[in-house]
C-alpha cells in the first residue's frame, strides 16, 4: 500500500504534517476528513514536490490560492489562514511573503492590496480577481477559481514548451554533427589535397572554403547570435517594430496559427474568468489587453474597448478586426445573446486549448521530417563533395 505525506489542519487550528498509508490519494483525503481535518496537500511520498516561491511563481501561487480557499471554505479566519500557510512554508522566501502578507492584513489592508504591493508574485490579473472578490463577499469561491486558471495557464505553457524539447535537441545534434565534420573531419581531407596538381571539384571547394572560415572565424558565428538576441529585445520594444514582428509572425505558415490559437487561449480564458469573479467589463478587457503578447492582437481589443465604453457588443468589433478567428466572435455573440458570456468564453478557451494541441502536433509532424531530411541532404552533400575530389586523384594516379 503506497504511502501519502499530507499536511492538513486541525479541528482546532493546528498545522499537522506526517505521512498515512492508503490504497489511493482519495482515501488518504477521506481518511483525513473522516478525522475532522482539512486536508490541505495530499501526495504521494515519493518525489513530493515542495514549494519553491522564488523558482515557479505562478505554479506556487497556485498552490497559494487553493490553499487559502480550503482554509477559507472550513470558516478559518483570513488572518489565521495566513498564519498557517506561513508555518506550511518550507523555504525562507515563501515564509517572508505569507508573513509580508499577513502583517498587511492585520494592520487593516484588505488581500488584494497586500498583493497589489508584491507586484513580483502577483500580478495585476490576480489582484483584480481577488479585490473583485472582496468586494462581492465570495473570496473563496474566487480563490479556487483563480488557481484553476493559474494551472490551466501553466499546463497549457507546459505542454508548449514539451513540446519544442525534441525539435531543439533535434537541431542542436545537427549543428553539432555539422561543427565537427567542418572543424575536424574536413580539414584531414584538405592536406590530401593539397599536392594534387590539377583544380579541385567545385562542390569540394565551397566545402573546404566553408570549412576554412568555421575554423577561423567560428568565434564570430557563436557571438553574432549573442549579440543579436539583446538587440532583439531592444528593438521588440518599439512599437512600430513590435507591431511589424508581431504581424509577420502572425503572418508565418503554421507557426502562425499556432501563435493566434494560443493567444486566443488566454484572451478567452482570461476575460471569462475576470468577469465570472464580477471584475467590470471595461476593467477585464484592459487587463486581458495587457495580458497578450502580440501587438497585433493587443490592438484588436483596443477596438474592443472603444465599443465596450460607448455601451456596445464585443462580438461586432472582434468580428470587423479580422484578426481573431471567426469562430471567436460568433461564440462570443451567441453568449452576449444569451446572458452567459463568462461560460461561453471559458468553452471557448477550452476549445483553443485543444485546437493549440493539435497544432503543436500538426507543426511537428512537420517538423522532424524537414529537419532529419535537411541534416541528411546537407551531411551528404558534404561527403559526396570530398568523394568526388578523392576519386578524381585517383583517376589522375592512372
Amino acid at each position: 500500500m503506497p504511502a501519502f505525506r499530507y499536511k492538513a489542519v486541525s479541528a482546532s487550528g493546528e498545522v499537522l504534517e506526517g505521512e498515512m498509508a492508503a490504497a489511493s490519494r482519495e482515501a488518504a483525503i477521506a481518511r483525513l476528513q473522516g478525522l475532522g481535518h482539512i486536508p490541505l496537500h495530499v501526495e504521494e511520498a515519493v518525489g513530493t514536490r515542495r514549494w519553491a516561491w522564488g523558482r515557479r511563481r505562478r505554479l506556487d501561487t497556485a498552490r497559494f490560492t487553493r490553499d487559502l480557499s480550503t482554509l477559507l471554505r472550513a470558516g478559518v479566519p483570513l488572518d489565521r489562514a495566513l498564519e498557517m500557510l506561513m508555518e506550511l512554508a518550507e523555504d525562507e522566501p515563501g515564509r517572508r511573503l505569507l508573513a509580508g502578507l499577513l502583517d498587511d492584513v492585520r494592520g487593516g489592508s484588505a488581500l488584494a492590496d497586500a498583493m497589489e504591493a508584491r507586484p513580483e508574485v502577483f500580478g495585476r490579473f490576480q489582484v483584480s480577481m481577488v479585490r473583485a472578490a472582496e468586494a462581492g463577499g465570495a473570496l473563496e469561491t474566487v480563490l479556487e477559481r483563480l488557481a484553476d486558471f493559474i494551472e490551466q495557464f501553466q499546463e497549457l505553457k507546459a505542454s508548449v514548451q514539451a513540446a519544442l524539447i525534441y525539435p531543439a535537441i533535434l537541431v542542436a545534434v545537427t549543428l553539432l554533427s555539422l561543427l565537427v565534420l567542418l572543424v575536424y573531419v574536413i580539414p584531414q581531407f584538405a592536406t590530401l589535397f593539397e599536392g594534387v596538381g590539377r583544380s579541385l571539384p567545385l562542390p569540394t571547394r565551397v566545402v573546404m572554403g566553408v570549412a576554412g572560415f568555421v575554423r577561423d572565424w567560428g568565434w564570430l558565428l557563436l557571438a553574432l547570435p549573442l549579440l543579436a538576441i539583446p538587440w532583439l529585445r531592444a528593438a521588440l520594444r518599439g512599437t512600430a517594430f513590435r507591431r511589424r514582428w508581431d504581424g509577420w509572425l502572425l503572418g508565418m505558415p503554421l507557426l502562425g496559427e499556432l501563435v493566434l490559437k494560443i493567444q486566443t487561449s488566454v484572451f478567452a480564458r482570461t476575460l471569462g474568468t475576470l468577469i465570472s469573479s464580477g471584475v467590470p467589463l471595461l476593467s477585464a478587457l484592459r487587463i486581458v489587453r495587457d495580458t497578450l503578447t502580440n501587438s497585433v492582437l493587443a490592438e484588436a481589443v483596443d477596438r474592443v474597448i472603444d465599443s465596450a465604453r460607448e455601451g456596445g457588443g464585443l462580438a461586432a468589433p472582434i468580428r470587423a478586426s479580422h484578426r481573431f478567428p471567426p469562430l471567436v466572435a460568433h461564440l462570443i455573440g451567441v453568449g452576449e445573446e444569451s446572458g452567459r458570456l463568462d461560460a461561453m468564453l471559458v468553452q471557448l478557451a477550452e476549445v483553443y486549448d485543444r485546437e493549440t494541441r493539435l497544432a503543436i502536433r500538426r507543426l511537428l509532424a512537420l517538423l522532424e521530417p524537414v529537419l532529419i531530411i535537411g541534416l541528411g541532404l546537407v551531411v551528404g552533400g558534404i561527403i559526396m563533395s570530398i568523394l568526388v575530389a578523392i576519386l578524381g586523384i585517383n583517376e589522375l594516379a592512372f
